[in-house]
């Protein structure tokens, strides 16, 4: 397809139609620009003197021969750069929530390997490098707490002092009078003790940042890679002292986020800090070591759950206690409580669950804090509901599709234990097609003929829901000091006829670029080379909350589409002016112009009506001020939109070497109306490669003294394109009835369901031993001691 013809779907409709992405001629040509890429006259590079302890009191910061080291221009302790601690807070009870203030560079304790304690610019990045050796850190060492378990013990030492028991939330937000009973009287009862390893998000582009003070303008500029530009505005003029319109922050090409720059780090802010007191510009790029052990991770997490059934299978209740690894810090703006929250609201899922009960806490440790990763807490909590049931299968001897089968929800709006009201979805449709295109692929045949080969293969499925169109109704039940939710969208038409249209949202690999322009291309009628999209400046975005739980399209798009609509009005009431004819008797002619619906052959073009609102301005109407410009803003006022999906998925467990092989993987998926089908089987795709390396490779370690034993990717396993298969992907579609394109988000939903249909494949595969597998990652050593076991 050449970039010039584009392609659309029938009858015209750029919504629904693959077309060439926006963003490729200049990203595949190498002509985008990441924050590495900025490159600005005189400016200066920043390196981070970095705790060597986990724990301990700092006694004393020497810098003084970091200044004799050549290239060195300056080296800031917290001491020198006097900033303002973040801290996020939660409107909870003490004693539900402790807040914790993260200094940006750490004063008087360190609390993990990595944490930044001063900061080194050099005139180039080799120099700041050496500047780090010559800087001398003395701590009082304390003992850490590197595990959830020994921080939850009587006498454990405390890594803030202002909480207790290294509980930084401890909240049950559901308990079903009478859930005792249930269990106590229920014919089967099954229960799940999982625990899921630290992940890293692992953008392709670690973080960075580049600062600079403009005099002309009084006003901090900060382009860095960041999902939240305004909320790293908002923190960084209180860090460091400046109002809001004295900061801007703009991101530009993005690597990747996954979450990870969902938050605000330290690191932006120092350099910011820096640039300012040396009002020269500063950068600062992550590196692998630093990216892999000292940037906010996510994912650690333990489980004891139960789950009760009648004898058909039926599911009476959920009891479930989740403790969540935070580590050292509450994160910006999100908290500690951001996944015990998220997996407590969300366990009971796609399935009715009539009685329920959870605990949700989150813990500190003496590791680098965490934040939201893909899908946060859902490929958790739903691998472990998905283990109850296939448990509980067995427990029945009933066919592990069949019990989900009879327990999903298929009558909607449904309003589930949790107090969630769910949209329409096609939860049954989506299994049963599932099994399905497993059945006719000879699935079903292979794995039975394996077993009489003496092979080990194994069938898993994992069916979930993805709450995408969290609105500030659905954040404001966390409690949050700040409710994301809302977005802004401004659509300008200029005197040529092009659109310049804004989005509070921010693309770090989506192609917003090219989805945003489809949907304001079939508003306006117009192609979609005359729609250019702006996003990630705070100075030309009124405001945004940004990127994060597939909020984009939902959320930001919604807003996209009510503003070309009111600017589609607004062409229109210009037009039946100087048609002199009734608005209601013109409409958009689908070719960049309005015409009479009497009479088509009285037309005006765009590039005449904007001639007209610009230079001519004396014609319009006179109610209509000069310009022609629509600004809109979109929000849900419930629950939010679900999407859904049924994973399946077959593996191989070889003998030899304990390797899990992913033979087959088919996603069934539903997120409404996919704008673009093929970004939407990418985001399926890499979601599910994503999921597959948590379940089976990815894991951050530590040593008993708290130090992070991968820094690098000989030590940190992650997989390639062998390990990761072929994926078949389906679409249903159940239009969402209240965003403006009938859209659901798609960004996190393959990551939510691999973990659990991988490990229900695995445990099915070792059905012939005496051993079930539920922690994670599956390593090869652990399939081999399964398959050694004593079958007993």
């Amino acid at each position: 397809m050449s970039p010039h013809e584009p392609a659309v779907t029938p009858g015209g409709k750029w919504v629904g139609a693959s077309v060439a992405r926006r963003e490729d001629p200049r990203l595949l040509a190498g002509r985008g620009r990441f924050v590495d890429d900025i490159h600005l006259s005189g400016m200066l590079h920043a390196q981070f003197v970095r705790s060597t302890v986990a724990h301990g009191v700092i006694t004393s910061v020497d810098l003084s021969a970091v200044g004799e080291v050549p290239g060195i221009v300056a080296a800031f302790s917290a001491a020198d750069l006097h900033l303002s601690d973040i801290t996020a807070v939660l409107d909870r009870p003490a004693s539900e929530f402790v807040p914790t203030d993260m200094p940006v560079l750490a004063r008087r304790r360190v609390r993990y390997v990595g944490e930044p304690v001063a900061i080194v610019v050099a005139r180039d990045p080799y120099a700041a490098e050496d500047g780090l050796e010559a800087a001398v850190v003395d701590y009082n060492v304390l003992p850490p707490v590197v595990t959830d378990r020994r921080a939850l013990e009587s006498g454990a030492p405390l890594v803030h002092d202002n909480a207790p028991a290294n509980t930084l939330l401890d909240v049950t937000l559901f308990a079903t009078k009478g859930i005792d009973d249930v269990f106590a009287d229920a014919p089967c009862v099954v229960r799940v003790r999982t625990q899921t390893g630290r992940q890293n998000a692992l953008p392709l582009e670690t973080r960075g940042v580049v600062a600079e003070w403009d005099d002309r303008d009084e006003q901090l500029r900060v382009q860095t890679c960041t999902q939240v530009p305004h909320l790293v505005r908002t923190v960084l003029a209180r860090c460091v002292g400046l109002s809001e319109r004295q900061v801007r922050v703009i991101v530009p090409d993005m690597g990747g986020g996954f979450g990870q720059k969902s938050v605000v780090g330290r690191e932006e802010i120092a350099v910011a800090g820096a640039a300012l007191r040396l009002r020269r510009p500063v950068k600062w790029i992550e590196d692998r070591r630093n990216a892999l052990t000292a940037a906010f991770l996510g994912r650690e997490q333990r489980y004891d759950v139960r789950a009760a059934f009648d004898p058909d299978g039926h599911i009476l209740g959920i009891d479930a206690d989740v403790v969540c690894d935070m580590g050292a810090y509450s994160c910006y703006p999100f908290t500690a409580g951001i996944e015990p929250l998220m997996a407590s609201a969300e366990m009971p899922g796609v399935y009715r669950v009539p009685a329920y009960r959870v605990r949700g806490r989150a813990v500190t440790t003496n590791k680098a804090p965490s934040a939201p990763c893909r899908g946060v807490s859902r490929p958790q909590c739903v691998m472990v509901v998905e283990r109850l049931f296939e448990r509980a299968a067995r427990e029945l001897d009933l066919d592990p599709v069949e019990i989900r089968r009879r327990n999903l929800i298929t009558t909607f709006p449904y309003t589930g234990v949790n107090d969630i009201t769910y949209d329409p979805g096609s939860y049954r449709e989506s299994l049963d097609l599932c099994e399905q295109v497993l059945h006719e692929e000879g699935w079903y045949e292979r794995k039975a003929d394996a077993a009489t080969e003496g092979r080990l293969l194994g069938m898993g499925y994992a069916c979930f829901s993805e709450r995408t169109g969290y609105g500030s109704g659905a954040f404001a039940q966390r409690k949050m000091s700040m409710v994301p939710g809302f977005d802004i969208s401004e659509v300008r038409m200029d005197t040529s006829g092009t659109l310049i249209v804004t989005t509070g949202t921010v693309s770090h690999g989506q192609s917003h670029e090219t989805t945003m322009a489809q949907i304001v291309a079939d508003r306006l009628g117009v192609d979609i080379t005359r729609v250019k999209i702006q996003q990630g400046d705070t100075d030309r975005i009124t405001y945004g909350w940004g990127s994060f739980a597939s909020r984009s399209i939902t959320i930001g798009g919604s807003a996209v589409a009510a503003a070309s609509v009111k600017l589609a009005s607004l062409l229109r009431e210009i037009a039946a002016h100087l048609l002199e004819t009734n608005v209601k008797n013109t409409e958009l002619d689908g070719v960049g112009g309005v015409r009479m619906r009497n009479d088509h052959a009285k037309r005006l073009s765009f590039e005449e009506l904007a001639d007209i609102a610009y230079l001519r301005a004396h014609l319009l109407p006179q109610h209509v001020a000069p310009g022609l410009c629509a600004a809109a803003s979109f929000d849900v006022a419930g629950d939010g939109t679900f999407s859904n999906a049924s994973h399946g998925v077959v593996v191989e467990l070889h003998r030899g070497t304990g390797q899990v092989e992913i033979l087959r993987y088919v996603c069934v998926e539903d997120c409404g109306v996919p704008i673009h089908p093929q970004v939407v089987e990418g985001q399926c795709r890499g979601g599910i490669a994503q999921g597959i390396a948590g379940v089976l490779f990815e894991q951050v370690n530590y040593d008993e003294n708290g130090m992070p034993s991968c820094a690098s990717f000989m030590d940190y396993k992650v997989p390639t394109a062998a390990e990761i298969p072929d994926i078949a992907i389906h679409h249903l579609e159940t239009p969402c009835a209240f965003t403006e394109c009938g859209a659901k988000g798609v960004g996190e939903g393959g990551t939510i369901g691999a973990p659990g249909a991988v490990l229900n494949a695995v445990n099915d595969a070792l059905r012939s031993s005496c051993v079930e597998l539920d922690d994670t990652p599956i390593t090869p050593e652990t399939v081999l001691r399964a398959l050694e076991a004593p079958n007993t």
